[in-house]
């Protein structure tokens, strides 16, 4: 597939096969299992066992940074599809059954024996605020082998989620897909996920923006400054904005800016009645400012449409849409 070969896909990704288990909790469990309170912790197959012992009734629901930013963008009407490992074991069923009932398509093979298909243990406090703790299981092991070279040169955008960059195998997955992409002549759209992560391979990552491989950078605040060592906001974007064509960051409550071409352009945070749960909120904010990008629209109103995502997303339990998102955005826009 050339450079000049017309996209089949608007946006193929590549993330964690997760399956979330979201369970509502006083402060008190929080500090009682010592976690770490609104960031996201990776633990092993014994610790999610020991955690999802002591949860109090929770909902499974498919999960995975770059999955649900997918799941965001097919109910906006885009065609995508998905890359990640799962094990041959139920939650894998589940996962791929949701994936594909969602409009995605997902044909990774299932890897066979241990380890389990991963799972995110998501305690909700009564504010809203999520505390994650991330078994990855299966999805560490996606190779190289199992990418589709021809489906990732037919997405327009690929999308990258930082979580997957830790462990070994999925990280040359995707720096390989990286190089197909851009052999392509497609757009590389990567969000840091946390800063943990970033603490861990922030030098890749300042080196794949030094070295223009990156075309479309998603980060929050907090992100943002793990990534430049700058804690304040204006000095974190004015050390990256010059080296991304798009730059996205996002401010919780106090909305997001993006600086595309030397353009920048800010939004509020869309109003909620109640935040009940704020598991997807910022991989909703890239499905909607996605959704706007692919159609070439004006860089606010994909900053719009990457709130209304993200209002809708944290108004419920899990982390993609509930609503019919195409009709909220012909409501809200």
């Amino acid at each position: 597939m050339t450079a000049n070969t017309p996209p089949r896909y608007d946006v193929i990704a590549i993330g964690n096969a997760v399956v979330d288990v979201i369970a509502s909790c006083e402060e008190e469990l929080i500090e009682e299992l010592q976690l770490n309170r609104g960031g996201m912790t990776l633990i092993d197959e014994a610790r999610a066992d020991e955690l999802y012992e002591a949860m109090p009734p929770a909902r499974e629901i498919s999960g995975g940074s770059a999955a649900n930013t997918l799941a965001g963008l097919a109910t906006l009407g885009l065609q995508c599809a998905f890359i990640g490992q799962v094990a041959d074991d139920q939650l894998g069923k589940v996962f791929r059954h949701d994936m594909r009932a969602t409009g995605i398509d997902f044909d990774t093979p299932a890897r066979d024996g241990e380890p389990a298909t991963g799972r995110v243990l998501i305690f909700v406090t009564p504010d809203g605020e999520r505390t994650m703790n991330t078994f990855l299981g299966a999805g560490q092991f996606l190779p190289a082998a199992a990418l589709d070279e021809e489906l990732i040169a037919s997405g327009a955008i690929l999308y990258l989620e930082g979580y997957l960059w830790d462990p070994e195998e999925p990280r040359r997955a995707m720096r390989r897909a990286i190089e197909v992409a851009r052999d392509a002549g497609r757009k590389i759209a990567f969000t840091a996920s946390e800063s943990f992560v970033i603490a861990r391979h922030g030098d890749d990552f300042r080196a794949m923006i030094e070295d223009g491989v990156i075309d479309i950078l998603f980060v929050n605040e907090s992100e943002l400054a793990t990534l430049t060592g700058e804690d304040d906001f204006e000095a974190g974007l004015a050390a990256v904005a010059g080296k991304v064509p798009v730059l996205v960051a996002t401010r919780s409550e106090k909305g997001a800016v993006a600086i595309a071409h030397g353009e920048r352009a800010e939004v509020a945070a869309v109003p909620v009645i109640k935040v009940v749960d704020t598991t997807g909120a910022g991989d909703q904010f890239a499905a909607g400012f996605l959704s706007g990008y692919a159609k070439g629209e004006p860089l606010t109103q994909c900053l719009k449409r990457g709130a209304i995502c993200a209002s809708e997303v944290i108004a419920h339990y899990g982390p993609r849409p509930e609503a019919d998102m195409q009709a909220l955005m012909a409501e809200r826009l």
